[in-house]
């Protein structure tokens, strides 16, 4: 694997020597790496690809220990360290190594106590619990097809694209504010919708990454306007956006707050389950 060595900071334990902070450039060697476990890692799996690959940056300490993703696009760069319990001490000093290289403000997305392994270098902001979930039942998605309500006063569930983006800002405006929607999701992957008899969008739901190459695609932006809740639109939307992807991917997921009842239930009724827990978090240096 190609790499660059990058600072070593002093170890989190004085007796145990810092392993050193290595950043990775090799495409190849880093999706055989996440594709071990390709739900855990769905999001790294799909930036291997451009657009996103070239505003990336990998670190490691380890050949066979987890990665730390640093990505750098909007005002907030991301950081995301996912790793399995069993490497959760490796990843916090993974993330200990990483404080030289790491902006002074960024929207972090950690699992097992990474947050905290940041600190006290590091103040924690918003801090959510979230759900990784991925699609392991595709049959629990049949009786939600195209379906809307009983009286049917909904279009059907159709592709949206770029001609669309007005309706689509509108409607997360009035049913989802403070989304993370990118214009440029329409032309990465499917977008679906619902609109009513005067053609108002009312539900939709996209990818937040889809990668054909790596067989990988992240459910995002599922959203429904306040005034049509309750009426299977979401499950409908999201149900035929799988279907969509089907054809392009083996492994879809989404990500969910952890404290969302309603969409919890709705995910585990189209055949979602669990993946992994992390705590989402704004972190600014201190």
């Amino acid at each position: 694997m190609s790499s660059t060595p990058a600072s070593t900071p002093a170890s989190p334990n004085a007796s145990t020597p810092a392993a050193p902070l290595t950043s990775l450039h090799d495409r190849a060697a880093l999706a055989e790496r996440f594709g071990r476990d390709p739900e855990l890692h769905l999001f790294e799996l799909g930036d291997l690809d451009e657009p996103f690959w070239s505003h990336t940056a990998w670190y490691t300490t380890s050949a066979d220990g987890p990665v730390a993703l640093l990505y750098a696009v909007g005002e907030v760069p991301a950081l995301l360290g996912l790793a399995r319990p069993a490497h959760a001490d490796r990843l916090a000093g993974l993330l200990h190594a990483m404080r030289p290289v790491l902006p002074r403000r960024l929207l972090a997305h950690l699992t097992d106590g990474g947050v905290d392994a940041l600190a006290p270098d590091y103040r924690a902001e918003h801090r959510t619990a979230m759900l990784r979930m991925a699609l392991t039942d595709p049959s629990a998605l049949a009786p939600h097809l195209d379906r809307t309500s009983d009286a049917r006063p909904f279009g059907p569930v159709a592709r949206l694209g770029t001609a669309d983006l007005t309706d689509l800002r509108a409607l997360f405006a009035a049913g989802y504010p403070g989304n993370w929607f990118d214009e440029r999701m329409l032309t990465t992957g499917p977008y679906v919708g619902i609109r009513d008899a005067g053609g108002r969008l009312l539900a939709t739901a996209g990818v937040h990454v889809h990668s054909a190459a790596r067989r990988v695609a992240v459910i995002g932006n599922v959203t429904t306007h306040p005034e049509a809740r309750g009426r299977g639109l979401a499950a409908a939307c999201t149900a035929r956006l799988c279907a969509v992807l089907a054809g392009s991917v083996d492994h879809i997921g989404l990500n969910v707050r952890a404290d969302h009842p309603t969409a919890l239930a709705l995910y585990r009724r189209l055949g979602f389950t669990t993946v992994t827990g992390y705590e989402e978090a704004v972190l600014t240096a201190s």
